[in-house]
């Protein structure tokens, strides 16, 4: 969403509430005429407070839309802010010559075990503007720009289509829980993604007898705003390594950085806690399901999930999804056995019944098994915190309906410097995006399964 469809948005939202207030004056009005035109001296009790919640209602629509016009007075200078950057930026920015057309059957400029280095590339346009460097970046842009959302401006490039196969191939080891929520682009020029919600709903109710006044209660909406985060890193290499190596390190240098990448954005999705940028464990108003025991056992344990899907079933009227847990606390559970020594958890290949959960193999990360009674798919992964809790050894679980949850991300992009490290003849390699999540509009969305029974016991 561009800003002139944000300011659209919060200009209808204050006109709704603008409208609000002056539905109030005007019921006011009519009821101080109706005293004056029945000549009464007074309002009757019933007038009197229905005047008095007049009275408050308006003062507190008042607020919301002084708040609502300084939004949208706030985007008004962002937009305009940001109009003049891209005005600025096109002054000074080199325009970078890009191919019209390319030949459908020609290979990719950069390739898996081909000639031409990525990160050689760009190391080699920012060191001495190597023209035909410079070409390849650009067509490489061009070939990209079909898949992805490109954002070049000041050097900056987006990696290969094979880097990015790779990327993803990782980001499912290292981004479980991320990579399970609801995907957006995120929009370019915006500090803040705000959806909105409803604070208090209509209402419908029986007619108590004809020609009688229906149900009447106005909508009262509000928002939710995700503040938009920078997740990036770096990496140093030297000048010989990427003229004189005979492999291309673009295999080497970005697959770790994308990794890492990864895991720092699945990180910020469980862990974060900052106002509007809130991961999973810690959005205000969500589920809380506790386990206190000493010596917690699985048959006691599932229970507890059952449990936090079911809240999340009774306040948002919506099935959960899935369930995340540590690598450690699956293990525990695969390890339950019963008192014939019979596993509780079975392989699903084997076509249990009666099992309290199901597993799909020897898995590292990602879709383990499945709760059986609610038919509930269990991921497993290894960036969730199991230093939690008093003892800092707690390991929580969560359990969620993932399509309420949000995540907006850009494409990566990636530079090279030279001139910063030039007197130790090293290039500086950055890799960066930016996300925004939105964890909090459905609180009610997400169950946290805490307490002494999450403390894992040792196998």
């Amino acid at each position: 969403m561009d800003f002139a469809a944000l300011i659209a948005a919060r200009r209808s939202a204050l006109a709704a509430l603008t409208a609000q207030r002056t539905a109030l004056g005007e019921e006011a009005t009519s009821l101080l005429a109706q005293v004056e035109t029945e000549g009464r001296s007074a309002l009757t009790e019933t007038e009197e407070a229905r005047h008095l919640e007049i009275i408050g209602q308006r003062a507190a629509l008042q607020e919301q839309i002084e708040a609502a016009q300084a939004g949208v007075d706030q985007l008004v200078r962002d937009q305009e802010a940001d109009a003049q950057n891209t005005r600025d930026a096109a002054t000074r920015t080199p325009v970078v010559p890009v191919p019209a057309a390319r030949v459908g059957s020609e290979p990719e400029t950069y390739r898996r075990g081909g000639n031409n280095s990525y990160f050689r590339d760009l190391a080699m346009v920012n060191r001495s503007g190597d023209p035909a460097a410079l070409a390849r970046l650009a067509r490489n842009n061009e070939e990209r720009a079909g898949g992805t959302t490109v954002d070049n401006a000041g050097g900056e490039f987006v990696p290969p289509g094979w880097m990015i196969a790779d990327y993803v191939k990782k980001a499912r080891a290292g981004r479980v829980v991320a990579d399970q929520l609801e995907h957006h682009d995120l929009p370019a020029g915006i500090g803040s993604i705000d959806l909105p919600t409803i604070t208090t709903g209509t209402s419908v109710a029986e007619q108590s007898t004809q020609n009688t006044a229906l149900s009447d209660t106005d909508m009262v909406t509000s928002s939710v705003s995700a503040g938009v985060a920078t997740i990036g890193g770096k990496s140093l290499i030297s000048l010989q390594l990427i003229e004189q190596s005979p492999i291309n390190i673009d295999e080497v240098v970005f697959a770790d950085l994308t990794a890492a990448h990864a895991a720092a954005v699945d990180v910020f999705c469980i862990s974060n806690n900052a106002t509007g940028k809130y991961g999973l464990l810690n959005v205000s108003g969500l589920n809380a399901v506790t386990y206190t025991d000493a010596t917690p056992t699985v048959p006691e344990f599932l229970p507890k999930v059952i449990d936090g899907a079911t809240k999340i079933h009774t306040n948002r009227l919506a099935p959960a999804e899935k369930v995340f847990m540590t690598p450690a606390m699956w293990g525990w559970l695969l390890a339950a056995q019963d008192s014939t020594n019979r596993p509780l958890v079975v392989p699903a290949a084997m076509g249990p019944q009666n099992a309290f959960a199901t597993s799909e193999g020897a898995v590292a990360e990602g879709l383990a098994g499945f709760i059986s009674s609610m038919s509930l798919p269990v991921f497993i992964d290894a960036n969730l915190p199991s230093n939690l809790g008093t003892g800092t050894n707690e390991s929580h679980v969560i359990v969620a309906r993932t399509s309420d949850i949000h995540l907006y991300e850009t494409a990566l992009q990636a530079q090279a410097f030279f001139e910063t490290k030039a007197d130790t003849l090293s290039v500086v390699f950055r890799l960066y995006n930016y996300i925004a999540l939105q964890s909090a509009r459905y609180a009610k969305s997400i169950s946290k399964i805490s307490g002494t029974g999450t403390i894992v016991p040792a196998l």
